[in-house]
């Protein structure tokens, strides 16, 4: 039976910090582990961050799945892996979060324990976009997807005896908090940037939720900012937007992709987060709560347990619907 643990509100007496920071890259995280027999998957783990999330685990012994939506990408990106890692547990299974049939199968054929779940795909600010239920796409891509796909393999995190699942959100949930009376933009005018924030807003609800519900079964999630990163996640933006990314960004600074991976892969293999999940980190250590600068700390309504339960169960029904 599932045991609800309640958790902790941020205190700064209690942030957790690591020997790790901006600079740090995902393969520094790892060196000196071994994960040897364990088994991961990484979402969108064919292009940017998650190209480099998936080869630090496998450079530390992992088995890795890669869960993409293009198979010929992912075949390529596991070979690449394969190749510089040279650790030849590196799979690919096609996973469209947008397609509640396409996660149903993912789960189905998944087999045995899962000791690391990286919900890292996502898209940003796309044209408004709906799926066949009527959702708003970024919302059901990067919130409702990952959601169907983690309490999906729930048992297998359970058999795992110790799982972690990372929830990677964004700076940009500073933009907005979930608006439950319009999720889906349709009454309200659609605004990319509000849909995007909201789900990111989600990414972290959900860390904040599924520990609480989780963590008694040995299962922790947090949720991850893993920073400015210069990737395909920018494909819809117009100059302009890309312009004011860059100068945003540039003030706090651009990471590399192995930079921007290492929160990921600190939160779901180093021996330093044991036990600890339900929280928002950034740059290898909790985050600090948001003072309104562009992209640094997290909002309250981010970490807020209400919220995080509403929006459960409101996930739960959406996807039942």
């Amino acid at each position: 039976m599932t045991t609800l643990l309640t958790t902790p509100t941020l205190s700064l007496s209690r942030r957790f910090t690591s020997p790790f920071g901006a600079d740090t890259t995902a393969t520094e995280v790892v060196a000196g582990l071994d994960l040897t027999g364990r088994r991961a998957v990484v979402t969108g783990a064919a292009s940017g961050i998650g190209i480099e999330t998936a080869r630090a685990l496998a450079a530390a012994g992992a088995c890795v799945t890669l869960a993409v939506r293009d198979l010929d990408a992912g075949a390529a990106t596991a070979a690449a892996i394969t190749e510089s890692t040279g650790n030849d547990f590196v799979s690919v299974a096609r996973l469209d979060l947008a397609d509640r049939t396409s996660i149903r199968a993912f789960v189905a054929n998944w087999d045995g324990p899962l000791h690391m779940l990286v919900n890292n795909a996502g898209v940003m600010a796309t044209p408004l976009t709906r799926t066949p239920e009527h959702w708003e796409l970024q919302f059901a891509t990067n919130h409702l997807g990952h959601f169907a796909l983690a309490t999906g393999l729930f048992p297998a995190l359970v058999a795992a005896d110790g799982a972690r699942v990372v929830s990677v959100s964004s700076g940009a949930h500073l933009r907005a908090p979930v608006t439950f009376d319009d999720i889906h933009f349709h009454g309200r005018p659609y605004d990319p940037w509000l849909a995007y924030g909201q789900s990111k807003t989600a990414n972290v609800l959900f860390a904040v939720e599924a520990n609480r519900r989780w963590a008694g079964d040995g299962i922790h999630v947090n949720a991850v900012m893993p920073g400015g990163i210069r990737s395909g996640l920018q494909r819809h933006l117009d100059r302009a937007a890309l312009d004011a990314m860059e100068e945003r960004a540039g003030a706090v600074g651009w990471k590399t992709p192995e930079q921007g991976a290492a929160t990921s892969v600190l939160l779901a293999a180093s021996p330093l987060v044991e036990g600890i999940g339900g929280r928002y980190f950034e740059d290898c250590a909790e985050a600090l709560p948001a003072t309104g600068a562009y992209g640094r700390g997290v909002a309250p309504y981010a970490l807020d347990p209400e919220a995080a339960e509403r929006l459960w169960d409101l996930s739960v029904a959406t996807l039942r619907s």
